[in-house]
């Protein structure tokens, strides 16, 4: 079965349109083992290749995140999971991902 971009992009427009009754946190600032919705990506630049490659690892608007770890002290890498997928990210990389706690 093939999915076309048109309906993958679709399908995260109507993700995208949550109740906003959640408080929007940075990705960075969530309490560990605390789960949460993507909310947005900041693309600081225009092309972003960060905020692109951030997109294409999951974080999407609507998708669900949680924070399983942090470095000693607080500092990098953060783990962090999306879906069922665990990535190692920079904090700099996480405090561009806006997310709704749940």
């Amino acid at each position: 079965m093939e999915i076309g971009f048109d309906s993958v992009e679709a399908s995260l427009e109507n993700r995208s349109h949550r109740d906003s009754s959640y408080p929007a946190v940075r990705l960075s600032d969530l309490p560990r083992y605390a789960s949460a919705i993507v909310a947005s990506v900041e693309a600081l630049v225009d092309p972003d290749p960060i905020a692109r490659r951030l997109a294409e690892l999951g974080f999407v608007p609507g998708e669900n995140v949680r924070l399983i770890a942090a470095g000693p002290f607080g500092a990098d890498p953060l783990l962090v999971q999306v879906g069922f997928t665990r990535f190692a990210l920079r904090r700099s990389e996480a405090e561009r991902v806006t997310v709704e706690l749940v």
